[in-house]
């Protein structure tokens, strides 16, 4: 599997080795230019996904003209200009030279990351095949767990130092926001990966035949026991187990959790001797343990034997940076499976999109892509090409003022006339900022000018 290529063609040579390293060890081949030459026979020769281009010594008239050689070669190929000063000229100059973004120097390595991932994602080659690799975490199975917004590295970077302990672990987060997941990445990358890895689905789990199900039995514990039989706490044995939706348990239930996890040991139904158990246990709700303690749902102390590492999966609504990421993804990963060449959303469709607030969160906005493939869109996927429901429910929720000149204008005057503070209260990036400031004729007010 191949994947993005990123030529880093900046005149100075400490700024080019700098961005080097902070793109190093991210799921990226990396090449470097020094010069325009160099740049343009890199380009037609290795043919990268993405170009970060800077100056090299003439100041920014030169890279902007750099880039417009550039496109010459490939005008598809993902463009990134770093320049030492951001005016509105400059803006709309790269904006005429078709630049996808752009970075002032100098810059933090999360923003770098960040205007690199999103170009990647919004703006990849039209292929049937995933290139895009997220950025490597040190997670076995990171992959899966996608996200690359603060919230999502943060929760990350805590699974993996949860993971190397033996620590019970409580997983909080609402449904769909992947805490099956978390728990399976905490078994891979623990020392009992080799072991099994056992879910047991608290939910659905019925009063009468708890006992049997989690203890095991013997052979004659009851009508229809025919010989013994091992149970699911004891199956985990040197390894893991998952207690999901632990917060439907009833008192009754938790109480014998709490006591296996004490005492680590069980007895079999019908049975006359315990058994000793090594596992370690992680428990996942989608509700509020807190709550369920204040309306005497959930145990005191089963919560506190639980709630040793607490890792928490945020909302879609609260990690929209991540929407752009997670359908790239899903669009490729189903291009594979329906054999399509789908290359993302119109900007029409993602402004409904990137507003609307997911209550089901990542589950049901892989759900939705699917849904989309089934009724086979063209290579962009347009708001009608949405499902009915959605398109009823956007249009009525009234997710997005009806101008997107409206919007705009009301993002600016919201912060000021911040135009990065507003690319971020839109999910644009500044460089569609500046287009749509061209396209609509808006101008700065004369009252802010002097500010």
């Amino acid at each position: 599997m191949s994947i993005p290529t990123i030529l880093i063609a900046v005149g100075d040579a400490a700024l080019r080795q700098s961005v080097k390293r902070q793109l190093m060890g991210r799921g990226y081949d990396l090449a470097e230019a020094a010069d325009r030459t160099a740049a343009l026979e890199a380009i037609e020769n290795l043919g990268p996904d993405l170009v970060i281009l800077g100056s090299w010594g003439k100041g920014e008239g030169d890279v902007i003209q750099a880039a417009q050689d550039i496109r010459v070669f490939d005008r598809e190929v993902l463009l990134i200009l770093v320049v030492s000063q951001s005016t509105e000229d400059i803006a709309f100059a790269a904006l005429r030279a078709s630049i996808n973004d752009y970075l002032k120097s100098p810059f933090s390595s999360a923003e770098l990351l960040a205007r690199v991932s999103h170009c990647l994602a919004r703006g990849a080659r039209p292929t049937p095949s995933p290139k895009h690799q997220p950025p490597d975490c040190g997670l076995a199975g990171c992959e899966r767990l996608i996200g690359e917004s603060p919230t999502m590295r943060v929760v990350k970077s805590y699974i993996l130092r949860a993971a190397l302990t033996d620590s019970t672990v409580l997983i909080t987060g609402e449904s769909g926001t992947g805490k099956e997941l978390a728990a399976e990445m905490i078994h891979r990358n623990s020392l009992r990966s080799e072991k099994p890895l056992v879910c047991v689905n608290c939910a659905a789990l019925p009063d009468s035949l708890l006992e049997s199900e989690l203890f095991g039995y013997e052979r004659g514990a009851f009508t229809g026991a025919a010989g013994s039989q091992r149970g699911k706490f004891e199956q985990a044995n040197g390894g893991t187990v998952l207690l999901d939706e632990i917060g439907e348990m009833d008192l009754h239930a938790q109480a014998k959790i709490l006591r296996t996890i004490e005492g680590k040991e069980i007895s079999r139904l019908g049975g006359n001797k315990n058994v000793p158990l090594n596992v370690r246990f992680i428990a996942a709700t989608n509700q509020d343990p807190e709550r369920l303690m204040t309306e005497k749902r959930f145990r005191l102390d089963l919560y506190y034997r639980l709630n040793v590492a607490r890792i928490h999966l945020p909302p879609l609504r609260e990690r929209k940076d991540d929407i752009l990421i997670l359908f790239d993804h899903y669009i490729r990963e189903l291009n594979q499976r329906f054999g399509r060449s789908v290359v993302g959303f119109t900007d029409e469709a993602l402004d409904y999109l990137l507003r609307y607030d997911w209550p089901g969160n990542v589950r049901e906005l892989k759900n939705l892509c699917e849904a989309i493939f089934i009724n086979l869109p063209t290579r962009k996927i347009s708001f009608l090409d949405l499902p009915y429901l959605y398109q009823k429910q956007l249009k009525e929720g009234e997710a997005l003022p009806q101008s997107e000149r409206e919007r705009l204008l009301s993002a600016l005057f919201t912060t000021n006339w911040n135009v990065s503070k507003a690319a971020r209260a839109l999910n644009w990036s500044r460089i569609t900022i500046y287009r749509k400031l061209e396209k609509y004729h808006i101008k700065k007010p004369l009252r802010d000018a002097g500010r």
